[in-house]
């Protein structure tokens, strides 16, 4: 593969590539220092073809946010709400099932559940609410709760960690999103989201869910006041935990949206952040099979470009997301399986519908 290199520090990148050679963290700074993109996307493009060649996936799947009535009520998040706040609101199992029944002919085939972190619901609610999706999905997997709300539900319920993995698993849970994580570092622990467990804690309930069997999702919230060598370090510390558990699934770049936040005078992630984040992840998380372009949050257009800088996957129709629009996101509240398949044609990929475990699905 012939790369005109603009940036020639990215020349001794390619060959780290091309050897099998793991990435430093000086080499994934200057990954987001370079302005060397197009050899950029071309590494990144040359490390996702060798795994998946033209292949780019998606899924048939729906979003169940539960509640928005948070505790926690972190700086960078416009979605929760106080109890009794205007907007603020809680589905019942009731609810919840009519949900679900109302798009009973949609071939889901993955049910995606989070939401705040509600004084007012019960353990048993969660376990209700994984037992009634399993019961009218039975054949839909069940990706449900942060390592936030698993930390909550521990210290709701009065269990350890372990059983109350074991407790949700037994009603129903399959798999975890990656979300809650945020970036991995203390200094921004405590400036916007004091609140929630901090990274060690999230650490540790990723790898006891991973022991119990079940695969995660990582994510890197990016965009706010963050460095870029604490992106590096955040993606070395997932690079690490997979060593250890091979449990993740795939890795999720979460551009942050501002709109309805305490930080909206920050302004949005640019076009060229998006693609190096994407290009980051792909070179630095070489124990990492998929690497997502979540299209809600860069918009339909750029999750196809995104598809030539190392991401493998689009995620989904994702009906009925609430979170980031609710932060201002411009992108389409869910879309088509065809819509899906014509987006990553148009890119000149392959569309392969998987499942959630990425078993294509014919």
């Amino acid at each position: 593969m012939d790369i005109s290199f603009i940036d020639k520090r990215l020349e001794s990148i390619f060959n780290k590539v091309l050897k099998g050679s793991r990435l430093s963290k000086e080499d994934g700074i200057c990954i987001y220092e370079t302005h060397d993109l197009i050899a950029l996307g071309q590494i990144a493009s040359h490390a996702r073809r060798a795994l998946h060649g033209n292949k780019a996936f998606y899924i048939y799947n729906q979003h169940l946010n539960y509640t928005n009535v948070c505790r926690n009520r972190c700086r960078f998040c416009a979605y929760a709400r106080d109890d009794g706040e205007k907007g603020a609101y809680v589905w019942s199992i009731d609810q919840i099932e009519k949900r679900l029944l109302e798009r009973i002919d949609d071939p889901v085939t993955e049910l995606h559940i989070v939401g705040g972190l509600n004084e007012d619901l019960s353990f048993q609610y969660f376990i209700d609410l994984l037992e009634t999706v399993k019961r009218i999905r039975p054949n839909a997997t069940i990706k449900a709760f942060t390592c936030v709300e698993i930390d909550y539900l521990a210290n709701l319920a009065g269990l350890s960690l372990e059983d109350t993995i074991q407790r949700l698993k037994d009603a129903g849970l399959e798999m975890m999103p990656g979300g809650g994580a945020e970036v991995l570092n203390s200094r921004i622990h405590e400036e916007l989201f004091p609140k929630k467990i901090g990274h060690e804690r999230w650490l540790e309930i990723v790898k006891a869910v991973h022991k119990a069997g079940i695969k995660t999702n990582a994510t890197m919230l990016y965009g706010h006041i963050e460095t870029i060598e604490e992106r590096v370090d955040h993606l070395i510390a997932l690079r690490k935990l997979q060593d250890e558990t091979a449990g993740f699934s795939a890795f999720i770049p979460l551009a942050f949206h501002s709109k309805n936040t305490k930080l909206s005078h920050i302004p949005p992630t640019t076009a060229v952040d998006d693609l190096k984040n994407v290009a980051a992840a792909r070179l630095m998380l070489d124990n990492f099979d998929h690497i997502k372009a979540y299209w809600v949050m860069i918009g339909e257009r750029l999750a196809q470009v995104a598809l030539s800088f190392g991401a493998d996957d689009l995620d989904g129709t994702i009906m009925e997301e609430r979170i980031t629009h609710t932060a201002g996101a411009k992108s389409a509240i869910g879309l088509t399986k065809e819509q899906m398949e014509d987006m990553i044609t148009k890119a000149g990929f392959e569309p392969v519908q998987r499942d959630s475990f990425y078993r294509p699905i014919k």
